[in-house]
């Protein structure tokens, strides 16, 4: 056997190291079988040269190892600076939601103001304090009133899905009882549910466990859910909460005894500004952001309708979350 130039006891661990980095990379950046075959090769084209310098000294063995080490580092050049490239468009991209959460903020918050003393004046003739009304400037003040109190929802939705949008929600979760948040959430419901005459019936069973969640969001979610149950539920007519459990989830279900959708209208839910109802009043906003807040709990919003029949939203939530897990928010393009 031919003795190995000293320079082969750098070249022999700089190789490996650097085909194990190779590795490492390309599992990072995930690219798949492609790169794990690629590394292979590289690695059995270095160890190829390898044994025809330990064998016969071979030039053909220097140049294998020799390709095996440019090939090596080209990929790895192109592998880091595809890896820079992509971090430096996804911090772009979130630097661009931050200012445009920032921006619906100022403007939700310019918005709401003058709409919550509008309304509360509007409230305040209602009462009959400054004076008498007449039939017709009564339901001009509730028109007034109605229309702040959809506008400041809007504004609220806008920036609740600004938010999202910009990972800038945390879930925090904490042991909930879901009964008691529905039933408060139900509760606030009454005095928009006594302006149309409607009922809610709420059905769960005796003994529920808590479940790991987020009470605000979870809140929010429900709401939104109710909001567009009274939206498509007829005057004098009944909505139906339903609370249930399996093996993996508990089942929040609301169900209205509206006209029920189409296919083609069922296909425009969850879409911003599309309500899946031409005559509807809706923005779709609501129910966007039940979505996400139900997604970014590891639950499923799932929808069933009939037309003619009525429309039941069913979200499930995990039974069981880590107790002291805090997920950011994120986009589900």
């Amino acid at each position: 056997m031919l003795p190995l130039p000293s320079f082969f006891w750098l070249l022999f661990p700089g190789t490996v190291a650097l085909l194990i980095v190779l590795s490492w990379v390309t599992w990072r950046a995930r690219l798949g079988r492609r790169a794990g075959l690629i590394a292979l090769t590289l690695g059995a084209t270095w160890c190829a040269g390898a044994l025809l310098i330990a064998l016969t000294d071979s030039a053909a063995g220097w140049f294998l190892q020799a390709l095996a080490f440019v090939v090596g580092m080209i990929l790895l050049t192109r592998g880091l600076a595809r890896h820079v490239s992509q971090q430096a468009e996804i911090t772009r991209l979130r630097r661009i939601a931050e200012n445009r959460a920032d921006r619906i903020s100022v403007l939700s918050h310019e918005v709401r103001t003058p709409l919550a003393m509008i309304k509360g004046a509007a409230e305040l003739l209602l009462d009959g304090k400054p004076g008498p009304l007449t039939q017709q400037q009564h339901v001009f003040l509730e028109t007034i009133s109605q229309n702040c109190e959809r506008t400041i929802t809007l504004a609220e939705d806008l920036l609740t899905q600004a938010r999202i949008e910009a990972g800038l929600f945390k879930v925090n979760l904490q042991a909930t009882d879901l009964k008691l948040l529905t039933r408060q959430v139900v509760r606030g419901m009454q005095p928009l549910l006594a302006q149309k005459n409607q009922i809610i019936n709420l059905d769960y069973p005796q003994v529920l466990p808590h479940i790991q969640a987020d009470p605000r969001l979870l809140q929010q979610a429900l709401t939104n859910l109710l909001n567009n149950a009274t939206r498509h539920t007829s005057p004098g007519g009944r909505i139906y909460v339903s609370i249930s459990e399996n093996d993996q989830a508990v089942i929040v279900a609301v169900t209205d005894d509206g006209a029920g959708m189409t296919t083609e209208e069922r296909q425009k839910l969850f879409q911003r500004f599309s309500s899946g109802r031409p005559l509807g009043n809706g923005t779709g906003l609501g129910l966007v952001i039940v979505k996400q807040i139900v997604e970014l709990h590891g639950g499923r919003i799932l929808v069933d309708t009939t037309l003619g029949q009525g429309t039941t939203f069913l979200f499930t939530l995990p039974r069981l979350i880590e107790k002291d897990q805090t997920m950011e928010g994120r986009v589900n393009g």
